[in-house]
């Protein structure tokens, strides 16, 4: 357990409940998946561990469909309606508008969707959203204090929300650690004010994970941070093959440390978002009779957000960087130091 990340969620929207193991024997859950599929080491497979908790702790049942294509995220949502699914949970910002249709048109139907939130609400639309730009700002400061070149790279898969905002507190961690510091590291793949950056525009292909961490590294780049699910472990293989002393990687959504154990090595550490979490916590308020329409966020303050451990890493980072890493979190969740604009 980090030092940076809590435990299970607190409450945030909903209420936590105890529900008996006979009234969720009738109870089934039903996830439709990304296009990144239910392994990917990222989102989708994390989201699916809280359906998983639920069955081991709740006794519901679960199942899931996986996207190959965005043409199939309205058919998959469709064809789980009908009563069987008590809560379908759809996992990503891609699949907002399929889930808006199929939710208008069947209002007795429980939605929940991941990395998603709908203005106004819909009454039976529970969105999960997290804060992930204050922990990529831990990720960012930390980064600056590391590298050796003082250059870093990022590089994203798709440009939307749920991934710009890793990047936008990662470059904002940066520039608070040259504020504060006096260094001048620059983060090649994102601006945080043009919008514009790198981006292989998709979440699946390894290859340009590998590519891409090539090219940032090729100028300059000595730790790289990919906002691309699986796209990410191609970096991973690459800095592997370069040595960890010549580029690190810093993961996104899971503790990859965890999650790819065959290069756990390169990983100076991950952002991690709290899926599991959040979704066994939509589980309950809705086996309970307490689900309602609207979003929670999971955040540094109750552990939907944070960093995971140094792992092998963690003689890298000195004790007074470490320390320096605990007080901006804490002024972060404060509120005495903006990681947005």
């Amino acid at each position: 357990m980090s030092i940076f990340t809590k435990g299970l969620l607190a409450p945030i929207a909903v209420t936590a409940l105890t529900v008996t193991m006979s009234f969720a024997a009738d109870f089934t859950v039903c996830q439709v998946t990304d296009t990144g599929g239910i392994d990917d080491n990222s989102f989708n497979q994390t989201a699916w561990k809280g359906v998983q908790d639920a069955q081991e702790k709740l006794g519901v049942e679960g199942r899931f469909l996986e996207s190959q294509a965005e043409t199939d995220f309205s058919a998959n949502i469709n064809s789980l309606l009908g009563g069987d699914c008590d809560l379908i949970v759809t996992v990503g910002f891609l699949l907002g508008e399929a889930t808006q249709e199929a939710a208008t048109a069947n209002p007795e139907q429980k939605f929940s969707i991941v990395d998603f939130a709908y203005d106004p609400d819909i009454p039976n639309v529970l969105g999960q959203l997290y804060a992930t730009d204050e922990a990529a700002f831990l990720a960012g400061y930390l980064a600056a204090g590391i590298t050796k070149t003082g250059i870093l790279g990022t590089f994203g898969g798709i440009n939307i929300p749920p991934v710009t905002i890793f990047m936008d507190g990662f470059v904002r961690g940066v520039n608070h650690h040259n504020a504060q510091k006096g260094t001048s590291v620059t983060v090649l793949g994102w601006n945080v004010d043009t919008r514009e950056g790198l981006f292989t525009n998709n979440f699946e292909s390894l290859d340009d994970g590998r590519a891409f961490a090539q090219n940032l590294y090729d100028e300059g780049a000595d730790i790289v941070l990919p906002v691309a699910g699986p796209v990410g472990l191609g970096s991973a293989a690459l800095a592997d093959e370069l040595g960890v002393d010549a580029l690190k990687v810093i993961g996104v959504d899971a503790d990859l440390y965890e999650t790819d154990p065959e290069n756990r090595h390169v990983y100076l550490t991950s952002i991690t978002k709290r899926m599991d979490a959040t979704v066994y916590q939509v589980i309950e308020s809705a086996m309970g009779g307490n689900f309602v329409g609207g979003s929670l966020t999971g955040t540094l303050e109750n552990g939907g957000v944070g960093l995971a451990p140094f792992h092998d890493l963690d003689a890298a980072v000195p004790e007074e960087l470490k320390q320096e890493l605990i007080q901006l979190r804490e002024a972060i969740i404060a509120g005495t130091i903006a990681v947005s604009s």
